[in-house]
């Protein structure tokens, strides 16, 4: 459903591989206003990755300062986790796409 949906990256599986989805994680504009908007219409969208992983607490011992890695960085502002749970329906699915096709126009 979100193939064609502007704005939205979404995650990729190498050819020959299958996922196991533990959290959908798309890419956004505006991430914090649009989770604000799916946030506004009862849908528990999250963040789960906020931080690169060179800028947290345990690996700051290596050094890495910010903008050591711009496209993490850049990446980071834009994760959006949307709801994936094993009794989602497709209803709330579609329900899911419509608000976050909404709040990215």
């Amino acid at each position: 459903m979100l193939a064609d949906l502007a704005g939205v990256i979404r995650p990729r599986t190498l050819d020959g591989n299958e996922h196991v989805w533990h959290l959908y994680v798309v890419r956004v504009p505006d991430r914090d206003r649009v989770l604000k908007e799916l946030h506004a219409a009862g849908i528990g969208a999250g963040i789960h990755y906020p931080v690169p992983v060179h800028l947290t607490p345990a690996f700051a011992s290596l050094g890495y300062p910010g903008g050591a890695f711009p496209v993490a960085e850049r990446n980071a502002g834009q994760l959006l986790s949307l709801p994936l749970f094993a009794e989602i329906t497709a209803g709330q699915q579609e329900r899911v796409v419509s608000v976050l096709a909404a709040a990215l126009r």
